[in-house]
């Protein structure tokens, strides 16, 4: 597995004030873990980014601060720049070497699915990475988890958690009965016109007439009553 590294330097600067750092292309930083007090930090902008491409959210970290001996991170919630998307924050986590992790790994898709390719289906996938528990050393060993496609041979067919490859040191955190990809059918929407039948048409029809009728006789028993009173 590929190692990652990055420096740090400790900061003064709170608050407001660390508007001052990203104006020097540095990003502020905090180092947290389990028993250990926080660290205020920064980093270069340019670094940092760069490192964060390849290694993500899910794979070690060693993170240098000044000239003190390197320890093992993950990369934390990042905050971003509501206008503008980029990072004005980071988080690194310690990790202790004894201790189980939880952090996201991500899921490569390999190969064709037969189902697609051949029967003309569509793949669906409802997972990108999976949250998995295991020693930071397990987590070296796996880097990303690997999908193959090739199982999906007709229509319908599904690849689930427990379905796929990992060291038995590994624990997934989602249900095993939970799908990670499948191939489905794909469905022609039909628009249809609504028609009404004839019958229904000739009863509105008659149902008007016979109203028009009931009111012209209204209309000439008023005529009627009218003339009778003129004549009196």
């Amino acid at each position: 597995m590929t190692a990652y590294s990055i420096k740090a330097q400790s900061r003064d600067l709170q608050g407001k004030k660390v508007k001052k750092l990203r104006e020097q292309d540095l990003i502020p930083a905090v180092l947290y873990g389990h028993g250990l007090k926080n660290q205020n930090l920064s980093v270069k902008k340019g670094e940092f980014l760069k490192i964060f491409s390849k290694a993500g959210e899910s794979n070690l970290v060693d993170l240098q601060v000044g000239e003190s001996k390197p320890v093992k991170t993950l990369i934390h919630d990042l905050q971003y720049d509501p206008k503008n998307s980029e990072v004005i924050h980071v988080d690194f986590y310690q990790i202790r070497e004894d201790e189980k992790i939880k952090t996201h790994v991500r899921l490569e898709f390999v190969n064709e699915a037969p189902a697609v390719k051949e029967l003309g289906g569509v793949l669906v996938k409802n997972y990108d990475e999976i949250e998995i528990e295991c020693l930071p050393k397990d987590l070296e060993a796996i880097g990303v988890i690997k999908v193959d496609l090739s199982a999906l041979k007709i229509l319908s067919d599904a690849i689930h958690i427990k379905d796929l490859i990992l060291p038995k040191e590994i624990k997934v955190i989602a249900s095993p009965d939970e799908v990670v990809a499948l191939v489905t059918e794909v469905k022609e929407e039909k628009i249809e016109e609504e028609v009404k039948p004839i019958e229904e048409i000739e009863v509105v029809k008659k149902e008007k007439t016979e109203e028009e009728a009931e009111a012209g006789i209204k209309e000439e028993k008023g005529a009627e009553k009218v003339a009778e009173q003129n004549k009196k």
